[in-house]
């Protein structure tokens, strides 16, 4: 086996790992957002977690986050506006990247 296929597998493992780690990190944020708004909506208990998983499954209809940010507008309402969402996202989104890298 040469060097540049030894290269070339530890590129591959890289790029297979930062996928599920990004995937993970993704399904995170979507998960603590959807405990934020539930707290928003006065949700608690079971019913918090489960409104949360409708908002992690709700990243599966469409690439990217509009779909995530679609349904968590709609369900707010006028509880937040657009900033406050997209401003909640990108700040639960470095803090479940964190939460990720310190489970590794």
């Amino acid at each position: 086996m040469s060097t540049f296929d030894d290269r070339k597998r530890a590129q591959e493992s890289k790029f297979a790992l930062d996928a599920e780690l990004r995937f993970k990190a993704e399904a995170r944020r979507n998960r603590l957002l959807g405990e934020w708004a539930a707290g928003l909506l006065g949700k608690t208990g079971d019913e918090a977690r489960t409104y949360a998983l409708t908002i992690v499954s709700s990243d599966f209809d469409e690439p990217g986050e509009e779909d995530v940010f679609r349904k968590v507008a709609a369900d707010l309402g006028d509880k937040a506006d657009e900033a406050t969402i997209r401003a909640r996202m990108a700040e639960l989104r470095d803090v479940a990247r964190q939460q990720v890298l310190d489970e590794i």
